[in-house]
């Protein structure tokens, strides 16, 4: 769709493309045919782009080994894409999806090493990133690269098997992995994504401050699982507006004000979100991250559900799909695209946010914990939500930055002691 020059910019609207014929196994019986029929249903939902997933050890399978069918096949879902009028934009180290993890036989057992840190891994990651960024940079539907899916999981203690790193080394390695995709694929909006420990986890390596200032804009992915449904219920003001929290709680950290942030994943999981309150769910959610400035779209979790006869998948991953496995619209889906059209047919921009509510967390933000469901910060913003403020957040070392303040738009703060 064009935009009209006199018109802002209309947020995207996308989804995360799971292919309904094999899931991301279908790398291994790559038909293009099946993939036509699934950007086909995506397209009929009025999306505008996919956000795609290579399996790296298929196509990375030996550290100097990246396989140019594997490539040729990325660039053949790209054109396919383009045809349906999709952009696309590639995630590059999968990595980690829905609970499964997908490693290269080079970085485990025998060969055990960080992935963060150990030199030849990073040749090895660095110039499948740039190989596949080059091969898609003359798409003019392409619109970059992400360097992978939450892949800061695997520096986590929560991970059976764990690369422990600092949060130096965690900021050196995303410099070198986002140079790789500039040097790819010059120009396009490249970045990285974590999953909420970043944001909510104390001491985990990947900071707020990490996901804030490198790369070309700051991606969020809001899963209310994470202990925010469970606490509020389904329908509560702080479950519908989660993802908008970490939209403004990125903010915070961010040096530019005008910071594009990216809700690049957001679904609803059964059964903390009931499969008859999906559609709410998707409405409310969607509306309230529109109510955030600077976002630069939306990217639901997922297009198409989990086939059934895959096993061993948590039971919430099987029916998140906005369209069922045989590619039938579900009322979460009917919902985003007629919000979608909505939006479309009259977008103006949200005003700022003028009132913040002030973190006091030092600038590398090592204690992150009061920003997560049932912290004391995470539970002041959402009372100031539900009594239908619209705040934003600060950190405290920038609260009395009158320059910073007004860049931002903020004219009154709060604190969290003051919110009863």
């Amino acid at each position: 769709m064009t935009i009209p020059q006199d018109r802002p910019r209309v947020p995207r609207f996308g989804v995360n493309y799971t292919p309904s014929d094999g899931w991301f196994h279908h790398w291994l019986d790559f038909d293009l045919d099946a993939v036509r029929a699934d950007l086909d249903s995506v397209a009929a939902l009025g999306l505008d782009h996919l956000r795609v997933f290579p399996i790296w050890p298929l196509f990375q399978p030996n550290r100097t080994l990246i396989r140019p069918r594997a490539v040729e096949q990325l660039v053949q879902l790209a054109d396919a894409a383009a045809e349906r009028g999709l952009d696309i934009a590639v995630d590059g180290l999968q990595g980690h999806l829905s609970s499964f993890d997908f490693l290269p036989s080079w970085t485990a057992t025998w060969h055990r090493r960080n992935l963060f840190t150990d030199p030849e891994v990073l040749d090895g990651q660095a110039a499948y990133l740039r190989t596949l960024a080059a091969a898609l940079v003359d798409r003019p539907n392409f619109i970059g690269m992400t360097v992978g899916n939450e892949i800061n999981q695997f520096s986590g203690e929560a991970h059976p098997d764990p690369d422990p790193i600092t949060p130096g080394q965690a900021e050196a390695w995303l410099h070198r992995m986002l140079a790789a995709c500039e040097e790819g694929a010059p120009g396009r909006l490249h970045l990285h994504a974590e999953y909420d420990a970043a944001w909510y986890e104390d001491d985990h390596p990947f900071t707020p401050a990490h996901c804030t200032r490198i790369g070309a804009a700051t991606a969020v992915h809001s899963w209310v699982f994470n202990g925010t449904a469970q606490r509020h219920g389904p329908t509560a003001v702080a479950t519908g507006q989660h993802a908008a929290y970490l939209i403004e709680l990125s903010k915070a950290w961010a040096h530019d004000p005008g910071r594009p942030v990216w809700l690049q994943e957001v679904g609803a999981p059964a059964p903390h979100i009931p499969a008859e309150g999906a559609a709410r769910f998707a409405r409310t959610t969607v509306a309230a991250a529109l109510d955030c400035p600077d976002l630069w779209g939306v990217t639901w979790w997922c297009s198409h559900d989990v086939d059934r006869s895959l096993a061993d998948f948590p039971e919430l991953e099987y029916s998140l799909g906005l369209l069922t496995n045989g590619r039938e619209v579900k009322p979460a889906g009917a919902a985003i695209a007629e919000l979608v059209a909505e939006v479309r047919a009259g977008w103006s921009p949200p005003p700022v946010r003028s009132t913040a509510l002030v973190l006091d967390l030092p600038d590398q933000a090592p204690k992150r914990s009061l920003c997560a469901p049932g912290g004391a910060y995470f539970e002041a913003f959402m009372r100031l939500a539900a009594d239908g403020v619209r705040p934003t957040a600060v950190l405290a070392g920038h609260s009395e930055d009158a320059e910073h303040l007004a860049a931002r738009g903020i004219t009154e703060l709060v604190t969290v002691d003051t919110i009863s």
